[in-house]
């Protein structure tokens, strides 16, 4: 029998046929789970990953806080300004659109390159700068591109705006583009690349305060990155307003004062420690940073012999040179030595075998002549008495070596040498001989101005410190204020009791020295009708056998100080001036006495009490003519039309040995001329007429 193959059946084993379904039945879970996984668990991630792809988030930057002078005058303000950023979220590769944006925007194409190279490891989303302050016509190439290079967005943006020629540069300081080394900083943990971030003065100390916190746009956007609308926007809170305690009349008179000169003015209230005048020199334009410098403007002011970025206020570490004559009075005074010392100055005295010079021969001298004549061998003396260990003491108990706390960046903390320093430092005993230059503010003493504003006038305040401070404390948030004096340690505000006694004759002896008289160091800075006590310094920078002015030049010339307070007894201001080979000490002391009448010129003048300040400019020696430039001037007919003609004037003017009231440099003072200062061009104006930024 034959049996038919189509109808033989074929029965698929049971094993075989089990392990079918469990595979189908495997292959629908796994199916099911990357359903569900797509659809439940990662819904909300692909949702933003899909509004990413529609909207993007578009920054508001915040405008930084304006700064205000202590009687809410406008001292730096912001601009409106357009920034152009690359966004890196269109997809497409943007290295090949380099050229034609690097021609469009005026751009170094090495130096683009380079920028992305810095922001490759910034996420996507994080639009990078390229371009600052960008034109009219570099916005209409854009704007004209926007399909061939939809990665490019312009973002408006304030900038700020600061004072010409430098005003106050130093204690406004500047902002910038947060570097690579700041971000990698704990303290600028929440800045991103591209933010502008404060680098020098009150634009850094209160950054915090003033950069406010940026919002956002969120705007549709096509296939294509084209704008087509918004949905939100999340705006930004502009920054704090600060008003700061400098005063701009004063700040203004303190600038014309020291004119070009290289050194520093420092003007405060000493009764609470408000800067009312901060000047540096030679300074810098912050507008220059308020985009972005340049490299080759940048290497000339870094390569700058004269280094016009240090504040030389709170960052030049100086022999203090006879200003510290006022100290040594005090420890001599406290320690009982000075009151029944007498000594006569012939020129100098022998000590430990080494003739010590004095600038003149003053004769008998105790410690009621020896502040206004400055008479070296009598500090000499006096230092010898007393020693290092003792002088170190009074000198550190009062700020010298010391930071005083002032709410400005890079603070320098100076130097008191003692012996303990000395072995510390050099493995060596301290030698005698060197206390006697300690004793006249030679050696290795070492002082910025800010901190002889502090002692020179806590001393005239009865030995009331305080600590210096360019904000009004009360516009601080109370933990902000505890943290700024943690950032900015100091010797602060104290109090040290100085015998009564002692404080009038010191603060006397400072009066005495702006006193028309003989070896009086600055006779020529007297003011009529005003109390005004100082002491005057001159540190040598090289030796009196090295000093060689035919070869060497003016930067051999010793520096030369002025700090004076008005009145003489707790005061309510103190004038440091230092003029960096200045050379004569009456130099800077009739800068100081300018920058003190113009103060109390305001201050008879809001209380409508104007009686007139005269200046006796005659120097206590027989005068040299002064060298004078003049600018006037004059109408003249040109083509038929009456114009004014500017002309300048180059004199030699002799000063009288005397200056009285009624003489001819009395009424020029009055009307608002000086005499210029020897070797010196300068033109004055009245301070009533001085404009402020």
């Amino acid at each position: 029998m034959v049996l038919n193959s189509s109808t033989r059946g074929e029965k698929l084993p049971s094993a075989k046929l089990t392990a079918v379904q469990y595979g189908v039945l495997l292959m629908m879970l796994a199916l099911l789970a990357g359903l569900w996984r797509l659809q439940v668990i990662g819904a909300d991630s692909f949702r933003v990953l899909a509004e990413q792809n529609r909207i993007r988030k578009v920054p508001i930057l915040a405008p930084r806080g304006k700064l205000f002078d202590r009687e809410n005058r406008l001292i730096v303000d912001n601009y409106p300004s357009v920034s152009c950023f690359l966004v890196r979220e269109q997809g497409r590769n943007v290295d090949a659109d380099l050229p034609l944006i690097a021609r469009g925007l005026d751009l170094d194409l090495d130096q683009l390159r380079a920028t992305l190279r810095r922001y490759r490891s910034a996420p996507g989303y994080q639009p990078i700068p390229i371009k600052q302050e960008v034109t009219p016509d570099e916005q209409a190439f854009i704007a004209a591109h926007a399909g061939e290079l939809p990665e490019l967005e312009t973002i408006d943006q304030e900038r700020r705006l600061y004072p010409r020629d430098g005003y106050a540069a130093h204690l406004i300081g500047y902002v910038g583009e947060v570097s690579e080394d700041m971000l990698n900083d704990p303290r600028y943990a929440a800045y991103e690349p591209g933010d502008v971030v404060g680098k020098a003065g009150e634009e850094e100390s209160y950054d915090q305060l003033l950069r406010g916190e940026d919002g956002s746009r969120d705007v549709v956007v096509d296939s294509r990155g084209r704008e087509v609308g918004y949905l939100r926007t999340q705006h930004a809170i502009p920054g704090q307003d600060l008003r700061l305690t400098i005063d701009n009349d004063l700040q203004r008179a303190a600038e014309l004062a020291l004119g070009d000169r290289s050194g520093a003015i420092v003007a405060m209230d000493p009764r609470n420690g408000e800067i009312l005048a901060l000047v540096s020199r030679p300074s810098f334009n912050p507008n220059d940073f308020a985009v972005r410098i340049d490299r080759t403007a940048w290497n000339k002011l870094i390569t700058d012999p004269d280094h016009p970025l240090l504040d030389k206020v709170i960052q030049a570490q100086l022999a203090p040179g006879s200003t510290f004559k006022i100290l040594m009075s005090v420890a001599g005074l406290e320690e009982g030595l000075a009151q029944n010392l007498h000594v006569f100055c012939n020129g100098g005295a022998n000590f430990y075998g080494h003739f010590y010079h004095c600038d003149e021969k003053h004769g008998s001298v105790d410690i009621h002549n020896a502040i206004p004549m400055s008479c070296d061998t009598f500090y000499y003396t006096l230092a010898d008495k007393l020693g290092i260990d003792r002088i170190s003491k009074y000198a550190t108990e009062f700020g010298y070596g010391q930071k005083t706390g002032i709410d400005l960046p890079g603070e320098q903390a100076g130097l008191m040498p003692s012996a303990q320093w000395v072995m510390k430092n050099y493995h060596r005993k301290w030698y005698a001989g060197e206390t006697i230059s300690v004793g006249i503010g030679q050696g290795a003493i070492e002082a910025t101005p800010i901190q002889l504003a502090r002692i020179i006038g806590g001393i005239a305040s009865g030995g009331h410190m305080v600590r210096p401070h360019v904000v009004f404390p009360d516009q601080l948030p109370e933990d902000f204020r505890h943290a700024l004096q943690d950032s900015f340690p100091g010797t602060g505000q104290t109090y040290i009791p100085l015998d009564p006694d002692a404080w009038m004759t010191i603060t006397d002896g400072m009066a005495e020295v702006t006193e028309p008289g003989l070896y009086h160091t600055a006779g020529s800075a007297h003011l009529e009708g005003i109390d005004l006590a100082g002491k005057t310094g001159t540190a040598q920078v090289m030796s009196h056998e090295a000093l060689d002015r035919t070869s060497k030049g003016r930067s051999t010339f010793p520096n030369a100080w002025f700090v004076g307070v008005t009145p003489r007894r707790n005061p309510e201001l103190v004038v440091t001036v230092l003029w960096q080979n200045g050379e004569f000490s009456f130099y800077p002391a009739r800068i100081g006495a300018a920058v003190v009448a113009a103060y109390v010129e305001k201050q008879r003048r809001l209380a409508h009490n104007l009686p007139a300040v005269q200046a006796n400019t005659a120097p206590a020696t027989p005068a040299k003519p002064a060298e004078v430039g003049v600018l006037w001037s004059q109408p003249e007919v040109k083509n038929g039309k009456t114009v004014a003609r500017i002309h300048a004037g180059h004199y030699f003017v002799n000063p009288p040995v005397s200056a009285p009231a009624t003489s001819t440099s009395a009424r020029l003072h009055r009307s608002g001329a000086t005499t210029a200062l020897p070797g010196q061009i300068a033109v004055a104006l009245p301070v009533s007429k001085v404009q402020t930024p």
